[in-house]
């Protein structure tokens, strides 16, 4: 018997309707004669409601407390598509993330899942039952509920259908699958038949939002195939797996861009084999994530260091390094905003040397100024303006010929 984790985003369960369709969906998979486990998220705009009821009482809440409020959410949902499956004839069961033993660090708002206790869920699998866990939540060796962050539920999926040793993992969501780039936005976007692990978390952690980077890495790291689906249409999505077929032989595999990007600039920091382990060591405790990083020596023999930050971080960042202005002695913070990334990805680069060189011809020659750069084996990325963002994508999309990628199904 084939074993299917089932995902389902907040858009997906959105309302009573919506966990209705979800519920026809699960039921399709069992009468095929597998078994299913469904991971689902909180409905549609739960989570956001509840961080206003939080916001209003308390500008700066406690993080345990916002862990006990947010899983409210999930929690609602498991139980009304329990119910709804159950209303259909099919024996399903609910579990919180800590009743389905998800073992957690102890962080709360961003927990690292550091076990799975799977008996009680298989003896369920074995009596034939249904299982429904919500997402996003798990249980910290201590006892103290905890959420995952932002991704979490692609993550509990993930992490279920490694522990569970599932034959795939299909993650329903509000697209069809994984395409070449933002369909909301370009318009010639089209949906790839498969992608690799790595292609993947490239996209992923480049902006691309239809998986959480810590889940594409979770499936690499067990080799869990998974899916990408729409929850509305009947359809295949694309394959994310170890090694897929180049289709048309493309280089270039997708364009993936992200905004609100901020480049934050030391300047006059003394020379020394310390100064830089001090910046980005103080940073990185106070969980700021750096993405590009640009280091320079000036005439006057200090160093000018740049790196860009989300600009939700902006202030933050600002504050942690004026916290040690005296350790490093430098002479002034510059920070430039409204800039944003935009990113090619494609596992053929590797192969293929100049792609490079043809992005930043593109982007000359269509008057954008990158500020940043930074590149990997399968991806360079570009800070541009953010006002130029979506007129670079477009213009990266049709000059590496990503309009008439076909769709491997």
């Amino acid at each position: 018997m084939v074993l299917i984790v089932q995902k389902f985003g907040g858009t997906s369960v959105g309302s009573v309707e919506r966990i209705l369709n979800v519920a026809e969906r699960v039921i399709e998979e069992k009468n095929r004669g597998n078994s299913v486990v469904v991971v689902v998220s909180a409905m549609g705009k739960t989570t956001d409601q509840l961080v206003s009821l939080a916001k209003g009482i308390t500008d700066n809440p406690n993080k345990r407390e916002m862990d006990m409020l947010l899983t409210t959410g999930e929690q609602m949902t498991i139980a009304l598509l329990a119910m709804a499956l159950n209303e259909k004839g099919h024996d399903a069961v609910s579990y919180t993330g800590w009743q389905a033993g998800i073992i957690t660090e102890s962080v709360h708002g961003s927990a690292r899942i550091m076990d799975i206790e799977t008996g009680r869920l298989n003896n369920d699998l074995e009596a034939g039952k249904i299982v429904i866990v919500a997402g996003f939540q798990g249980v910290s060796i201590d006892g103290e509920i905890t959420t995952l962050g932002r991704g979490g539920s692609d993550t509990t999926a993930v992490a279920l259908a490694a522990a569970l040793k599932a034959d795939k993992c299909d993650i329903y969501t509000d697209v069809t699958g994984v395409f070449t780039t933002d369909p909301r936005f370009i318009q010639e976007a089209r949906k790839l038949g498969s992608v690799s692990y790595d292609e993947m978390l490239e996209l992923a952690n480049l902006g691309a939002g239809v998986l959480h980077p810590r889940a594409v890495e979770y499936a690499k790291n067990y080799q869990v195939p998974l899916e990408v689906r729409s929850s509305l249409e009947r359809e295949s999505g694309t394959i994310i797996e170890e090694e897929v077929s180049v289709e048309q032989n493309l280089v270039v595999r997708g364009v993936a861009f992200e905004e609100e990007i901020t480049r934050v600039s030391v300047v006059g920091l003394p020379n020394s084999l310390t100064g830089l382990s001090t910046v980005f060591t103080t940073l990185a405790s106070n969980r700021i994530n750096v993405d590009i990083i640009i280091q320079s020596t000036t005439e006057k023999h200090t160093t000018n260091l740049s790196f860009s930050i989300k600009s939700s971080d902006l202030e933050e960042t600002l504050a942690v390094l004026e916290s040690v202005k005296e350790t490093l002695g430098y002479e002034r913070i510059e920070a430039e905003q409204d800039l944003a990334k935009v990113s090619i990805v494609g596992s053929g680069m590797i192969s293929n040397p100049g792609v490079a060189a043809e992005m930043f011809e593109v982007l000359a020659a269509n008057e954008v100024e990158v500020k940043m750069v930074s590149t990997s084996e399968i991806k360079v990325s570009a800070v541009v303006k953010q006002k130029l963002m979506l007129p670079a994508v477009e213009a990266l999309h049709q000059a590496f010929n990503l309009a008439s990628a076909s769709v491997k199904l």
